[in-house]
């Protein structure tokens, strides 16, 4: 069956950075557009960054400039580099693979920004 395993998550401080990493199985990951969302407490879930199974990209307006998707079909992983991070920030962070119909979730990964 299709997994999605995010990593990477973690307490960073204001103006620093993390790297975001989903690992994708049980899937033609080449095939998929993929996404990174994420959901503050008591808010939506709200998309924050997507790319394409051509590698086209984009972003929400609150990270762009800021937070870069990219990825690795021979690892069947897709990264979310995230810079300059302030408290906005903090969230449960989500991976998203969609093709064709289908549509699959990770687990999540928490984000805390805080001094």
């Amino acid at each position: 069956q299709v997994q999605l395993v995010e990593s990477g998550g973690g307490l960073v401080q204001p103006g620093g950075s993390l790297r975001l990493s989903c690992a994708g199985s049980g899937m033609s990951f080449s095939s998929y557009a993929m996404g990174w969302y994420r959901q503050a407490q008591e808010k939506r879930r709200e998309l924050v960054a997507h790319i394409s199974s051509e590698g086209s990209t984009n972003y929400a307006d609150s990270v762009a400039g800021r937070f870069t998707i990219s990825r690795d079909n021979a690892k069947n992983t897709v990264y979310l580099q995230m810079e300059s991070l302030n408290p906005g920030d903090t969230a449960v962070y989500y991976c998203n693979a969609g093709w064709l119909g289908l549509n699959y979730w990770g687990q999540g990964t928490q984000v805390t920004v805080s001094s």
